[in-house]
C-alpha cells in the first residue's frame, strides 16, 4: 500500500511535536491543613512539577506568599504561576520544584502583639512540617526557598531573616518594607484597618513604634543582626520604580549594602501591579532555583 508522502510528513511532524511538547505540572487549587495553633483549617494551593506522578524522587520546594487582601489562589489566578513554572522548568531556567501557596488572610505572616493570631508559629511549626510529610519534598535548608509579593514579600523577608537556618534563598517582590517615619505619619484609619490588629489599636504617632513593631520591622532587624547572620540566606529584592513601596525597598538595599551583605537588588519600570509581578516571577524563581543546583 502506497502512503502519500504528504501524509507521512504530517504524521512525522505530529509525532515529533508531541514528543517535545511542553509538559504541564499539576495544580491542586484547594487543600486544607488543620491547625491546632490557629484553631481552624488553613487552605493552600500547590503546584507539582510535570513528572511528580511518574518520577521516584524528592523535590526542592518554594513557599510562595500572597499579598494583602488576596488569598492562596492569587498567584494561580492572577499570577498564572503554573504557566510560568511549566515554561521555566521545560526550558531549563529553573529545576523541577514544588511551589506551595498558603492562605494567610491579612495576618502579615506574623504573630499579633496580643497572641490572638499566631500565623508565624503556624507556618513554621505546623505548615512546613505538614507539606514535608504530605509531599515528596526535600527537607534540607539548601533545597528550600521562600518568595512573595507585597505583604508576601514582607513575609518572605520576615521568615528568611528570623529563620535563616530554614531557607537557602528568599525573593521579595514589591515587599512591604515600611520605614518608621511612614508608620508614624500613617492616617489613623489606615493604621486601624491594616496594622491595629498586629501592633495595637488606637496607637498614634511614635507610640506605634512599640516593641511589637520593632520586633517585626525589616529595617530594624537588618540593623540588629550581624552581617554573618544575614548572609546565611541569598536575597533577591525587586521593586518597581513607580511603586509606593520603593522608598522602603531602597532603604533595605542601602542597609544591606552598608553591612556588606550580598544580595541582588532590582528596580524595573512598573508599579504595584500583577503585570509587574508576572514579569518578575521567573527571574525570582531562577534566583532561588540556582540555590538548589551545584555550581
Amino acid at each position: 500500500m502506497n502512503i502519500p508522502k504528504k501524509l507521512l510528513l504530517f504524521c512525522f511532524i505530529l509525532c515529533f511535536s508531541g514528543a517535545f511538547a511542553q509538559q504541564h505540572g499539576k495544580v491542586i487549587e484547594e487543600q486544607t491543613v488543620k491547625s491546632s495553633i490557629l484553631k481552624r483549617g488553613v487552605k493552600y494551593t500547590i503546584y507539582l512539577p510535570a513528572d511528580y506522578e511518574t518520577a521516584n524522587r524528592t523535590y526542592p520546594v518554594v513557599y510562595l506568599l500572597h499579598g494583602y487582601t488576596d488569598d492562596n489562589t492569587g498567584w494561580l489566578q492572577f499570577g498564572e504561576i503554573n504557566r510560568y513554572a511549566d515554561k521555566a522548568i521545560a526550558d531549563g531556567t529553573i529545576p523541577p520544584m514544588i511551589i506551595v501557596m498558603p492562605n494567610a488572610d491579612s495576618s502579615w505572616y506574623i504573630n499579633s502583639y496580643d497572641g490572638k493570631e499566631k500565623y508565624e508559629d503556624f507556618f513554621i511549626k505546623e505548615f512546613m512540617p505538614h507539606v514535608e510529610k504530605a509531599y515528596r519534598v526535600k527537607t534540607e535548608k539548601k533545597y528550600r526557598g521562600v518568595a512573595g509579593l507585597s505583604m508576601g514579600g514582607y513575609g518572605t523577608l520576615i521568615y528568611s531573616m528570623k529563620y535563616p537556618q530554614l531557607f537557602a534563598a528568599a525573593a521579595a517582590l514589591s515587599a512591604a518594607v515600611v520605614p518608621d517615619d511612614q508608620m508614624v505619619s500613617m492616617p489613623d484609619g489606615n493604621w486601624e484597618n491594616v496594622f491595629g490588629q498586629l501592633y495595637g489599636h488606637g496607637l498614634k504617632g511614635k507610640d506605634r513604634l512599640n516593641k511589637a513593631w520593632k520586633a517585626n520591622s525589616i529595617l530594624d532587624m537588618v540593623q540588629e543582626k550581624t552581617a554573618e547572620q544575614l548572609g546565611g540566606v541569598r536575597y533577591w529584592i525587586d521593586c518597581g520604580d513607580d511603586d509606593f513601596l520603593t522608598k522602603g525597598n531602597c532603604l533595605l538595599h542601602i542597609a544591606l549594602t552598608e553591612k556588606k551583605v550580598p544580595h541582588e537588588f532590582r528596580t524595573r519600570d512598573g508599579a504595584h501591579t500583577w503585570t509587574y509581578w508576572r514579569t518578575g516571577i521567573t527571574d525570582a524563581l531562577q534566583f532561588i532555583g540556582d540555590s538548589f543546583r551545584q555550581k
